[in-house]
């Protein structure tokens, strides 16, 4: 199943994952197939990508449909008024409505909350839903009126693709981060050919495979390790952390491919969101590999604006402060995610200022890095501060063994997972697939044959399944 879990409890939306490969995405594809017109084309994405959307809560679908229509009509408006000098003005108020909008939805309840803490007063906290996916479509309309603004792209004028744009259901929920530069010249013209279609669903199957046979049991792993009936260990809260962090990348990078492979098909080329962060020497390299949409972003529409690197150092590190606090709270409406993103924040600056070589370095530079990525992952996945002091007390020893039978029993029974997932984290298993399915004359039957056993066993644990929860549906 596809679960939505908010953040207050409030509210859960279910969408069948059997009921959208085998109904939805089908019978979208079909019905997109029919003609060759582009209105058509976008009009049968914008109205399946609505259904998709209103799925489990209908109420936030008025909220999608206002905001897109909202910012489309600003835009219109900031480009009439160029002329006259009064569309920075205009700019401000889209922003301004954007930034309230996900601040109203996302962020009102932890303010209350803080200032219910700091000033022990007792303001009512507001009970609020998060709607569903409004950090990704919020930032790709900002990256649509911004660029407008500066002249990167023209205004669109037709109401039905700048929705398609918004509404797509892909990508709607996840991401990538996709900017409307991006897919403008698509939404006027494109066709998908056979190959695209091929690729496009090979990509598909390979990040829905991701997630069923490495990120479900992963996250398995990990709920059995950090689970009350384990007596918690250093090994067991390693190995615990080290499952929740191939669970993550696996989780959400399968999302990014299939969303990828289903644009594919529908004639778009979205970004890439990932490419092997876990094989990073630097910080800095992880960051350029992991959720690369979300970086180029905050790169391109906030740290560059703010003056990027190129300024004094005090202000580069306030630059840099703000950039990761933003990146933090994007995640989430807590303070483990603000910690988070400072603590990158830190160790970013850090390494600019003392180790720009290090990473040259044999080997070390990989352990150092990946000791730090899995330990801020701590950091993301406990919202509780005493919990989450309390974990990285077990990390080194404090107040617990070093492991016990159940830690090994654990780790015997999934050693097998973890090796396969560590292995997948790496380019080998693809580069191995490439090479195979280049043979000659037999490469496309072996191509075949692979993407349906994989989409078999897929559908196979999917239908013994009681949910298969995407984490970053709740971002």
């Amino acid at each position: 199943m596809y679960v939505i879990f908010f953040k207050k409890g409030v509210k859960i939306v279910v969408f069948s994952s059997l009921t959208f490969l085998c109904l939805f995405l089908p019978i979208v594809l079909i019905v997109y197939m029919l003609r060759r017109s582009i209105n058509y084309k976008n009009a049968v994405i914008a109205i399946a990508s609505l259904v998709f959307y209103a799925w489990g809560e209908p109420s936030f679908l008025i909220l999608l449909i206002a905001a897109s229509l909202i910012n489309y009509m600003l835009a219109l408006a900031m480009d009439r008024a160029r002329a006259a000098g009064r569309d920075k003005l205009i700019l401000g108020a889209a922003i301004a409505f954007d930034i309230i909008m996900i601040g109203v939805f996302k962020y009102a309840g932890f303010v209350v909350s803080s200032i219910n803490g700091v000033f022990r007063t007792a303001l009512p906290v507001p009970q609020i839903g998060l709607p569903l996916g409004i950090s990704f479509y919020t930032f790709q309309i900002l990256t649509y009126v911004v660029d407008v603004y500066r002249g990167d792209t023209p205004v669109q004028k037709s109401y039905l693709k700048f929705l398609t744009f918004v509404s797509m259901f892909p990508q709607l929920i996840a991401g990538p981060i996709v900017r409307y530069s991006e897919v403008a010249v698509n939404l006027d013209n494109r066709k998908t050919t056979v190959q695209d279609f091929a690729d496009g669903s090979t990509q598909f199957v390979l990040g829905l495979s991701k997630k069923v046979f490495l990120a479900n049991f992963a996250g398995e792993a990990k709920d059995l390790l950090f689970s009350a009936a384990t007596h918690p260990t250093v090994l067991s809260s390693w190995l615990g952390i080290i499952f929740y962090s191939l669970q993550l990348y696996f989780d959400f990078a399968g999302y990014s491919d299939m969303a990828i492979g289903m644009g594919r098909m529908l004639g778009f080329r979205f970004p890439k969101n990932f490419d092997y962060p876990y094989i990073s020497k630097s910080i800095t390299e992880f960051w350029r590999r992991w959720h690369m949409t979300l970086g180029s972003f905050f790169r391109d529409y906030v740290y560059i604006p703010l003056g990027g690197n190129r300024c004094a150092k005090w202000r580069w590190l306030m630059n840099t402060m703000i950039v990761w606090m933003l990146t933090g709270l994007w995640h989430g409406a807590s303070w483990n995610f603000v910690l988070w993103g400072l603590y990158y924040g830190v160790l970013l600056i850090i390494e600019k200022l003392f180790f720009k070589k290090w990473s040259k370095l044999p080997v070390l530079p990989h352990i150092t890095t990946m000791f730090l990525v899995v330990l801020g992952w701590g950091l993301f996945y406990f919202t509780d501060f005493s919990e989450l002091a309390q974990f990285i007390g077990h990390l080194f020893g404090r107040g617990c063994e070093l492991y016990d039978f159940t830690t090994i029993s654990a780790f015997c029974s999934y050693s097998v997972l973890l090796a396969a997932c560590i292995l997948v984290s790496t380019p080998l298993p693809y580069n191995i697939y490439k090479k195979l399915i280049s043979i000659g004359k037999v490469g496309w039957i072996i191509e075949a044959a692979i993407m349906c056993a994989l989409f078999i066993g897929c559908i196979a644990l999917l239908t013994g399944a009681t949910s298969n929860p995407f984490l970053y549906f709740r971002f």
